[in-house]
């Protein structure tokens, strides 16, 4: 390794699409010897134009961020530079700004953040006008988390009521009223029974309306093909629209998000036609069926809003960092009207995406959550005036024995998302490497085709992935006709015991789990071929599924197992005859957090989200002990997350700070190059041409190079970036004439805060009415 590289050399990397051969660079603030780089300037950088006085040859001089480029015409005459604000208000173009693919200067950035908020306090006092910019300036944070938070909340809301209709129209069509649901079609409606509910005359299944017959065999294959039609049609329209308006609207976004929020650019990711995109395409993609959910592109959703109208605002969209911060606001804003958990959004930010998490913005991430969550409580998408379909709320303690199906539950999630990631990844990294990832249009509709064909005979995967999860967390009563709850009732005189939840099961139990089980193995396979492909796709809701629908087949198991065997030393204590014991919704519950926190590797965040959509502090220590098993045996097979896995599989440069690297290879031998390496390539202070810079910048490909006195003293006094040379370069040539490839340049160090006037350095001469002339 050469020495340039460790100043950020150029490394390939590759996105989801395209081999990406723009280059990363980790520009940092170097002290050398005393002599402090310091990228600091009002705006971007500005150009210095060359004095054109007489005795002087026209030149050029420029300033980048860093370091001072100035060039004089063959070495007769010179030019220098002070301090910006004494200088040309016109910034260099281009300067100041990245390349796609590159990572931003954090150091840079903060600096630009500083020397702007310096210059507003010193003009707030000079009028009236000034103050109230520094007002807006000051408030600009809060009005630009407001607003992505009302847009979220508004998007999210628009989301859910779009794809719950969609989801519906693949079954049927209310003919009363095209727009409602099924659900909402029958609210009004007197001719519903308590058995089924569902039925009423004014919704008509397609075999009703196309047979006129709602029962036989003929009905069932109508439906099962119209089923089949409608997932593929959704599929399709889906996928062609992201291919074609919006690639970057595919997938969960949050493997991106958080390389975004590390630094990193990708132009277009976080725009307005992937914005729009993906709101479309993500209520297709949940229509069709497919084993995905919404709540994680959410998250992207929500950053795509704060990206946009971060642009209103100069304070966010001149700088890359501060834009940083409105980005984590915007995906606690995406995890609260996922999940409805404002403040399980906001550690999610902390503790998932965010890289950059300062103080003000974990206040702002609140108030964006906030904002969010009561927009989509005004709108109540699922008429329940809950902010999630499966809100559920339990009224019977957990006991200590069941701490131990508990913590099976997070083993089984730990193994689970073990075995997803790796599956995962290696059918991902297969669909990069052979033939079959150039027709992402066939293999979406082939993953569509067979979800559909599978799903439509089992109650459990032909509804709703949530909906299922409703019904997988809700406790048995009187109200519910699932057959999860088809107990077998006990009189008790003239009284049927429906009061109590432990009693045996009936037929209907019985075959909901065989059909609980083999909706096990489909979701399991289904997700792992699913995730990934070119249509937005969540995993939190999928994840959640799995988990909930293991986790109700243990809990009917304990159940039935204390009812039966209630003498048992582990139940007599707390399990008497008749008495309420075991609730089966709560081991779904539990099972749900253990698995979405065995592919995610979450911990604090997951637990309070769950919290959050059950409104019981009782229910904390089950669902602590099952996610951080699930952790432990998950990191037992790979310390990485689904997340930071496809980060690594995209190739994307995101440094881990969760992760530990082991490094034995002392400082000395990599600041030297080897025998068989070319010689450094170094940039020296004040005695190179344009030709000379123009030879480093072509015959390598290093992103910045270390600034030396000379070289006979190789003392380093600062670094300088490739793009900003370029681009100095350039602009002189074309704003001024005489730069030809003899002309001689200059780097000056710059100071964090020079003095607007300060003594004139060695070897050089104060010009009356001009700035100070170095001496060549």
């Amino acid at each position: 390794m050469e020495s340039e590289q460790l100043f950020g050399s150029s490394t390939p990397y590759r996105n989801s699409y395209n081999s990406i051969t723009s280059a990363s660079s980790d520009e940092e603030l170097l002290d050398g010897a005393g002599v402090v780089m310091d990228f600091h300037t009002t705006e971007d950088d500005n150009l210095l134009d060359g004095d054109a006085s007489p005795g002087r040859t026209p030149g050029w001089s420029g300033r980048s961020c860093g370091s001072n480029y100035v060039m004089s015409n063959g070495g007769n005459a010179a030019s220098s530079s002070t301090h910006l604000l004494d200088l040309l208000d016109e910034p260099i173009p281009g300067v100041g700004t990245y390349d796609d693919f590159h990572t931003i200067d954090w150091v840079r950035e903060k600096c630009k953040d500083r020397e702007r908020h310096r210059k507003i306090n010193s003009k707030k006092k000079e009028s009236a006008w000034e103050f109230t910019k520094s007002l807006y300036d000051a408030w600009s944070g809060w009005l630009v988390v407001t607003l992505t938070g009302l847009a979220s909340g508004a998007l999210a809301g628009l989301i859910d009521i779009a794809a719950d209709w969609m989801n519906d129209l693949k079954e049927g069509v209310c003919l009363s009223a095209m727009w409602f649901n099924h659900e909402q079609c029958c609210w009004g409606s007197n001719e519903t029974t308590f058995a089924e509910r569902d039925k009423c005359p004014q919704w008509k299944t397609w075999a009703e309306l196309i047979l006129g017959q709602a029962e036989g065999p003929g009905s069932y294959i109508m439906n099962y093909f119209m089923y089949t039609y409608w997932a593929l049609s959704f599929a399709f329209l889906a996928v062609c629209l992201v291919k074609v308006f919006a690639p970057y609207a595919c997938g969960s976004g949050i493997p991106e998000i958080k390389t975004i929020l590390s630094g990193f650019i990708i132009r277009g990711y976080l725009g307005k036609w992937t914005l729009m995109i993906k709101t479309i395409t993500l209520v297709l993609a949940v229509a069709s069926g497919l084993s995905l959910g919404k709540e994680g592109p959410l998250v992207h959703v929500a950053c795509c809003c704060g990206n946009i109208f971060s642009y209103l605002f100069p304070k966010y969209s001149k700088n890359e960092a501060k834009k940083r911060e409105v980005l984590s606001a915007a995906s606690a804003a995406g995890v609260s009207v996922a999940f409805g958990a404002p403040i399980g959004g906001v550690l999610f930010s902390l503790e998932e995406v965010s890289y950059y998490f300062p103080l003000k913005t974990l206040w702002r991430s609140f108030f964006a959550a906030l904002v969010a969550a009561f927009v989509l409580r005004s709108i109540n998408p699922f008429g329940n005036s809950r902010l999630v379909l499966f809100y559920v709320e339990y009224h019977t303690p957990w006991y200590l024995f069941e701490l131990f199906p508990f913590i099976l539950l997070g083993v089984f999630g730990g193994l689970w998302g073990a075995f997803f990631i790796r599956a995962n990844i290696a059918w991902c990294r297969r669909r990069k490497s052979t033939r079959f990832g150039k027709y992402p249009v066939l293999e979406v509709m082939v993953v569509a085709a067979i979800t559909a064909l599978v799903a439509f005979p089992n109650p459990y995967t032909r509804q709703n992935t949530s909906e299922l999860i409703k019904e997988l967390f809700t406790d048995c009563g009187p109200l519910e006709s699932s057959q999860l709850c088809q107990y077998r009732s006990q009189m008790n005189g003239s009284k049927a015991s429906w009061d109590v939840h432990d009693r045996p099961a009936g037929p209907g139990v019985y075959s909901a789990m065989w059909q609980l089980c083999l909706a096990l193995i489909f979701k399991i396979i289904m997700t792992i071929f699913t995730f990934g492909l070119k249509v937005p796709s969540g995993l939190f809701i999928p994840s959640m599924a799995i988990g909930a629908i293991a986790g109700r087949i243990v809990g009917i198991a304990v159940e039935q197992l204390a009812y039966h065997h209630h003498d048992w030393f582990l139940f007599k204590e707390w399990c008497e005859v008749g008495a309420d014991c075991i609730t089966p919704g709560l081991y779904a519950m539990v099972g749900a957090a253990a698995c979405l926190g065995g592919v995610t590797r979450m911990t604090v965040s997951l637990v309070v989200i769950v919290f959050e959509l059950t409104g019981g502090l009782e229910y904390i220590v089950p669902l602590m002990a099952a996610v951080m098993t699930s952790k432990w045996v998950g990191d037992a097979f790979g310390r990485e997350g689904i997340y930071e896995a496809h980060i690594r599989l995209n190739g994307y440069p995101f440094l881990d700070a969760k992760e530990e690297f082991t490094h034995t290879t002392l400082a000395s031998e990599v600041m030297r190059p080897r025998q068989t390496d070319p010689p450094l390539a170094v940039l020296t202070q004040d005695d190179l041409t344009v030709e000379d810079l123009q030879a480093v910048i072509n015959d390598t490909s290093y992103n910045g190079f270390p600034v030396i006195v000379s070289k006979e003293s190789q003392r380093l006094v600062g670094f300088a970036l490739r793009r900003d040379i370029t681009i100095a370069i350039e602009n002189a040539r074309r704003k001024q004439e005489g730069i030809m490839r003899n002309s001689h340049g200059v780097l000056y160090p710059a100071c964090p805060h020079p003095p607007r006037r300060q003594p004139p350095p060695p070897q050089t001469a104060q010009h009356p009415g001009h700035e100070p002339l170095h001496r060549h």
